[in-house]
This record gives structure tokens, C-alpha cells and sequence, in this order.
């Protein structure tokens, strides 16, 4: 998938096939390369698939470039367990913030300048979703990688007790390098390219700030547990993304009681 909408010429989606609740339509692997250049860098090599990373070796050879480097934009499976294989068959090291997912690699840290043969990518930190969350800023393109921060569509969970403080805190700061930086697409972990990223982040920034109140008012009609909340905020929560909702919920209420919003008796 080539990012024509956008004006992208740097970036292809290698779309893994392993769909699902909570990979949408699979993992998004994004293949970057500057033009005229050899030099390859792989985004989220996906899960531990065989064939999705002889796919994505065939697209960059079928291009005429090679794979120098990985990156991870966070440390879940479906997007970190392929990195061992993709090493293997390319020889690159992975990067990405998390230790226990690099291979041969190093750290990311926010503000890096990532250069593979003339093409640059900006670390942008985003803990929230997890707490070694990165996007990468591709300001040649207009673009702005963004993992599991921002998807195609829906809406991320919040993995980690704290997360979601310093998710909507990456949330401001993501569109405020939107707005700096012009960026015109997000090319996102799952789903499809968000080709009005101002309004996607805006929606995003909405969305939680209604749960938030939601959450809240929930707590102050008498709900004492998450999972009392869970059934006043979600009434027709599929049961496959019920544990979702209670995760969501669980962060609401932690992040609610550290605002002083409601009261610690309150069961997350």
C-alpha cells in the first residue's frame, strides 16, 4: 500500500494477516526508505510470523533496497515478536525503547534524529498505551508514525496502572507537532492512513475527555467498583472486549482519584 493521498513516497504498509478485536485489520509493518537510496528501515516488524516477514523481505528486495535497521514503536507482541526473525533474515539490529525487545539494537530517546542513507526520522516519546511508546516523525512526507498511540479507527487501550496521564499528555503534544511540523498524515499501527490528522488527534483528545466525564458521573450516581462503571458506561460492551472496557475504566478511575475528582474509596 502506497501512501498516494498523502503525497508519501518514503513509506509501504505490509499489512500482517492477523486480524482481530484488537489489531483491527492486522499490524500495519511500514517499509521507509529515501528515494534513490538502498537503505531500508523496517517499523514494527509485527508478531512472530514467518511469512508476513519473507513478505516484507520481498517487498524491500522487490524495491531494490536492503533492511539496515528496525524499529519498534512499543514492546506489545503483535507488534515487537517478529524482530528476532526479521534480524535473522535481514542481519539489521531492531531498536525501540524496551531492552527486552531489541535485538542487537540500541535505545530510542525522545528527540533523536534517526538517518539511514538521507532519510531522517524524528523519536517523538508517547508513553500512554504502554509506557515505551515512540511515534516517528517523518517531516520529509508530512508524516507521523504513531503505533498503537493513534489508530486507524476506534480508539487505544491503556496498558499500565498510570497510564493514561501521560497518554493524554502525548495526545497535546502530538498535535502540537502536528500543527509545527505540518503534518499532513498518521500512519498508524492498525488500520487505515488518517489523511486529517489534526481532527483524528482532536477526536481522540474529545473522546477521552467525555469518557472522563462519563466515568465520573457514573462514580457520583453511586457506582463503587470498575466493574460497576464498566456496566453504566459500556451497557452493550461486546463480551469480547469487556476486559477492554475494564481496563480503560481501571485507568479512568486512577487517573479521576490523582486529579481529586472522586473519592480513593472508589475500587479500581
Amino acid at each position: 500500500m502506497r501512501i498516494d493521498g498523502s503525497g508519501t513516497l518514503r513509506a509501504t504498509c505490509v499489512l500482517c494477516p492477523n486480524p482481530g478485536p484488537m489489531t483491527l485489520d492486522g499490524t500495519n509493518t511500514w517499509v521507509l526508505r529515501e528515494p534513490g537510496s538502498h537503505g531500508v528501515v523496517v517499523v514494527d516488524p509485527g508478531p512472530d510470523d514467518e511469512r508476513h516477514l519473507e513478505r516484507v523481505a520481498r517487498t524491500v528486495q522487490e524495491q531494490g533496497g536492503r533492511v539496515q535497521t528496525g524499529l519498534l514503536t512499543h514492546r506489545h507482541p503483535d507488534h515487537a515478536d517478529g524482530a528476532p526473525y526479521l534480524s535473522e533474515l535481514t542481519g539489521a539490529p531492531v531498536h525501540a525503547v524496551d531492552p527486552g525487545v531489541r535485538v542487537a539494537g540500541e535505545g530510542l530517546r525522545d528527540g533523536q534524529t534517526l538517518t539511514v542513507e538521507g532519510l531522517e526520522l524524528g523519536v517523538v516519546a508517547t508513553p500512554g498505551h504502554t509506557d515505551d511508546s515512540v511515534c516517528f516523525l517523518l517531516e520529509a512526507d508530512g508524516a507521523l508514525l504513531t503505533g498503537d498511540t493513534v489508530l486507524g479507527h476506534g480508539t487505544t487501550v491503556i496498558d499500565g496502572d498510570d497510564g493514561l496521564a501521560p497518554y493524554m499528555r502525548s495526545l497535546y503534544r502530538l498535535r502540537d507537532v502536528v500543527e509545527e511540523h505540518g503534518v499532513r498524515a498518521l500512519l498508524p499501527g492498525h488500520g487505515p492512513i488518517l489523511n486529517a490528522p489534526a481532527q483524528a488527534l482532536q477526536h481522540y483528545i474529545d473522546h477521552r475527555e467525555s469518557r472522563l466525564a462519563q466515568v465520573r458521573d457514573a462514580v457520583n450516581a453511586g457506582a463503587g467498583t470498575a466493574e460497576e462503571v464498566v456496566a453504566r458506561v459500556y451497557p452493550d460492551i461486546s463480551e469480547e472486549l469487556a476486559f477492554a472496557a475494564l481496563w480503560s475504566v481501571k485507568a479512568q478511575l486512577r487517573y479521576l482519584v490523582s486529579m481529586g475528582e472522586i473519592p480513593d474509596s472508589v475500587e479500581s
